[in-house]
C-alpha cells in the first residue's frame, strides 16, 4: 500500500493551497480529486465561470457604458447563452492548466478517483478502471459543497435549474424566477437584470444579504428595482411547476409567479456523501459541514477540515487561506493569519465588497462610531468610467480614529477594498487617508474624500 505524509481530498482552493503548503515543507503529498479536472467547483462550476460570465454580460451589455451613450447601448443587440458559455469556457480551461501544473510543478501527485475512509489513516480511491488504498499520517478534507436540493422544486436541466446548470440554458430567457436572495442567487439575478431579463427574486428572509452593510444593500435594491428587478421579500415557494414550457413558482402565500425558467439557490450542501466520515471517526451536520477548531483540526486530531466543507463564510480566497492554515497547523509551520480582515467580494452589479463590521455590529456593541461617505460621482473617475452610482463608506471609531470597516458598492469595488484593508490589518487611522496622496483621477480618492467627509462630522 502506497503511503503519503498527507493525502487531500478535493482539490479546490482549499485543496490545493493545502497540499502546496504542505509539499514546500518537504512533505511527500497526494490529492485526490472526483472530477476528471482540478479546480473543483471554484473553477469548473462556481466561482470562476460565474466571474467570468458576469464580465462577458458586462461587455457585451455594455454596462458601463449606458449611462454615457444612453441606456440603449449594446456592444451586441441579441446576446445568446452561447456568447457568454464561449467565453467561459475559455476561462475554465486556463484556469484547470494553471492549476495542475502548480500541483504538478510542488511535486504534489493526483489521484483520481472517489474518495472514502476505510480507517482514520486510510483512504479508498476509486475510479472507473481501479480500487486502491492509500496511507497517510495526515489527511486534510476540502472536498467543498453542492447546491442544496428540495423536494418541493422538480429539476430537469432544462428550465428549473441549480446554480450549476445556468450555462446549460438553451436560452436566455425572458423572465426568470431567482428563488433565494443569498450571494449566488442575486449575482445571477443582476447577470441576467443587465442583459435585460425580467427577473423575479424570491427571498424568505426581510432583507438580502443580511451578513452585508444595511445601506449597501439598500443601495443594491435601489438598482435592482431600477433594472426592472421584482424583489418578493418575507416570501416562501411552496412548489414549483412546469407547464406547457413555463414555471409556475406557488408562494406560500398564495401567489403564483410565472417565468420561463427558475433557478433555485438556496443554500449548498457539502459533499460529505461517499467520504465514510464513520470510519474515520467523524460526522457531519444535516447541511454536510464538518466542525473544525481554530486551526481547521476535526475532532480526530490528524484530520483537518477547511474550505466550504466548513461552513461560512464560503468564498474562495477564505478556502485558500484556510487550506495553507490547516497544513501549516498539522507540521507546526510558522504560519499567521487574521480572520478579522479577512475581505468579502460580492460580485453584483453593482460590486460589493467589504472588511470590518458594519453599522448594526457596532450598534449592538455600543462603539462610539463616525461614517464617512464618498460618492464616484464626485470624484472624476467616476464621472469618467460613467459609474455615478458606487460609494464607498469609511466606519472609525470616534475617540482612537481606528478604522473599524469599509464598505464599497460600485464597479472595482473588491479590487478598491484592499488599500481599506491594509490600513485596517496596520491598525491605521483615518487620518491616514487625510494626509496621503492618490493618484488622480483614480477611485482611490474616495479614501481621502470619505476621510474629509467623516472628519467633517464630528465637528470641531
Amino acid at each position: 500500500m502506497q503511503t503519503f505524509d498527507m493525502i487531500v481530498l478535493g482539490s479546490g482552493p482549499a485543496g490545493q493551497r493545502a497540499a502546496i503548503q504542505a509539499a514546500k515543507s518537504g512533505r511527500k503529498v497526494a490529492i485526490v480529486e472526483q472530477r476528471e479536472v482540478v479546480g473543483g467547483a471554484c473553477i469548473n462550476t462556481g466561482t470562476i465561470p460565474s466571474k467570468t460570465m458576469r464580465e462577458a454580460v458586462m461587455h457585451l451589455s455594455g454596462y458601463n457604458y449606458q449611462n454615457i451613450y444612453g441606456v440603449n447601448y449594446r456592444v451586441k443587440e441579441k446576446i445568446s447563452m452561447a456568447d457568454l458559455s464561449f467565453r467561459v469556457q475559455h476561462v475554465i480551461k486556463t484556469e484547470i492548466d494553471v492549476t495542475q501544473a502548480q500541483l504538478s510543478r510542488n511535486g504534489v501527485e493526483t489521484l483520481w478517483g472517489a474518495a472514502s475512509f476505510v480507517d482514520p489513516h486510510t483512504i479508498r480511491v476509486t475510479s472507473l478502471t481501479r480500487t486502491a488504498d492509500y496511507q497517510a499520517e495526515t489527511i486534510v478534507i476540502a472536498t467543498g459543497t453542492k447546491p442544496a436540493s428540495s423536494a418541493k422544486v422538480p429539476f430537469n436541466d432544462r428550465n428549473i435549474i441549480n446554480s450549476d446548470q445556468v450555462l446549460a440554458l438553451k436560452d436566455v430567457p425572458k423572465t426568470f424566477i431567482i428563488v433565494g436572495g443569498g450571494v449566488i442567487g442575486v449575482e445571477y439575478c443582476c447577470m441576467f437584470a443587465a442583459l435585460g431579463v425580467r427577473c423575479i427574486l424570491i427571498e424568505r428572509r426581510p432583507r438580502l444579504l443580511e451578513f452585508a452593510d444595511g445601506e449597501i444593500v439598500e443601495a443594491l435594491c435601489y438598482h435592482l428595482r431600477d433594472r426592472r428587478v421584482t424583489l418578493r421579500l418575507n416570501e416562501e415557494v411552496a412548489s414549483v411547476e412546469d407547464q406547457d414550457g413555463q414555471v409556475i413558482a406557488n408562494l406560500a402565500s398564495n401567489k403564483k409567479i410565472v417565468g420561463d425558467a427558475l433557478l433555485y439557490a438556496v443554500g449548498r450542501q457539502g459533499n460529505v456523501d461517499t467520504l465514510n466520515l464513520a470510519a474515520a471517526g467523524l460526522d457531519a451536520d444535516e447541511r454536510g459541514r464538518i466542525s473544525v477548531d481554530q486551526d481547521y483540526r476535526t475532532k480526530v486530531p490528524h484530520i483537518f477540515a477547511a474550505g466550504d466543507i466548513t461552513g461560512f463564510p464560503s468564498l474562495a480566497s477564505v478556502s485558500m487561506e484556510q487550506g495553507r492554515i490547516a497544513a501549516g497547523r498539522a507540521y507546526n509551520l510558522p504560519v499567521h493569519s487574521n480572520p478579522e480582515t479577512y475581505p468579502y467580494g460580492i460580485y453584483t452589479i453593482p460590486e460589493i465588497s467589504f472588511i470590518g463590521k458594519t453599522e448594526e455590529k457596532l450598534t449592538d456593541e455600543d462603539v462610539p462610531y463616525e461614517v464617512g461617505v464618498a460618492y464616484y460621482r464626485e470624484i472624476a473617475r467616476g464621472q469618467i468610467r460613467g459609474d455615478t452610482t458606487g460609494r464607498l463608506k469609511l466606519i472609525f471609531h470616534r475617540e482612537t480614529r481606528e478604522i473599524l470597516g469599509v464598505h464599497i458598492i460600485g464597479e472595482g469595488a473588491s479590487e478598491l477594498l484592499h488599500i481599506g484593508q491594509a490600513v485596517m490589518a496596520l491598525k491605521g487611522t483615518v487620518q491616514y487617508f487625510v494626509d496621503t496622496v492618490f493618484n488622480y483621477p483614480t477611485l482611490a480618492e474616495c479614501y481621502k474624500a470619505a476621510a474629509f467627509n467623516g472628519l467633517n462630522r464630528l465637528g470641531k
